[in-house]
């Protein structure tokens, strides 16, 4: 049976965090070469999936990240994302300048702020449009919509517009536009899975918080 690469990633993401978290936690040398020895096979099941670079690289990078006590248990990182509607139902988009995929307007959550204050800023830095968080609409794993290679759950926020103007951030976004649901960019990542709700808040309909279903079972199933 042939496996999906999103699955290897899992599994090879999975397997680094959980020989991390070992390596934070263990004051063991015979454990500390059990933990690494799983960091490299994990890194070569990662080289399988995403040839970018040499899994020595990966290791590197993965042991350069290990902290200890809590401060080493792994976890994913958290990014907010806004789902910004106009009065003509159209959504915010902006197209990412390192990749040149399309997706809603979403950076990495900064200590300091609240998720809803990143938003704001994050939407206003990227976009120039001034929004108002309404409601939390989801909840998404990142690798499993595939539009990340690290681990990382994504809060995204239904916002209102409340003034600003089109302008797209030099450095991080090739452009911005607002697009109706029948006339989207592409490739615009993971819209399979959150689109339909996304238009269905902007049109005012009752939407309940979207999440990502366990598997069943959890680990095997894609």
């Amino acid at each position: 049976m042939e496996v999906p690469e999103a699955d290897l990633l899992r599994w090879s993401e999975a397997l680094s965090g959980i020989a991390r978290t070992g390596l934070g936690f263990t004051q063991s040398l015979y454990e500390r070469e059990r933990f690494e020895e799983v960091l490299k096979v994990a890194a070569d099941v990662r080289a399988a999936v995403a040839d970018d670079r040499a899994p020595d690289e990966v290791i590197q990078e993965w042991l350069s990240l290990v902290g200890e006590g809590v401060p080493g248990y792994v976890t994913p990182k958290l990014a907010v994302g806004a789902v910004v509607g106009n009065d003509r139902g159209e959504l915010l988009l902006i197209q990412r300048a390192d990749s040149g995929v399309w997706l809603y307007p979403t950076g990495w959550a900064d200590v300091g702020y609240s998720p809803a204050e990143v938003v704001v800023k994050e939407v206003a830095e990227e976009t120039g449009i001034d929004v108002e968080p309404v409601r939390l609409l989801a909840v998404l794993d990142g690798l499993r919509l595939g539009f990340t290679r690290i681990p990382l759950v994504s809060l995204v926020f239904h916002c209102r517009v409340t003034g600003g103007a089109l302008m797209a951030h030099p450095l991080e976004c090739s452009e911005v536009g607002w697009f109706a649901e029948d006339r989207l960019p592409s490739p615009l990542a993971g819209v399979e899975r959150w689109g339909a709700h996304a238009f269905a808040a902007i049109r005012g309909e009752p939407v309940e918080v979207l999440f990502d279903k366990p598997r069943r079972p959890i680990w095997r199933d894609g």
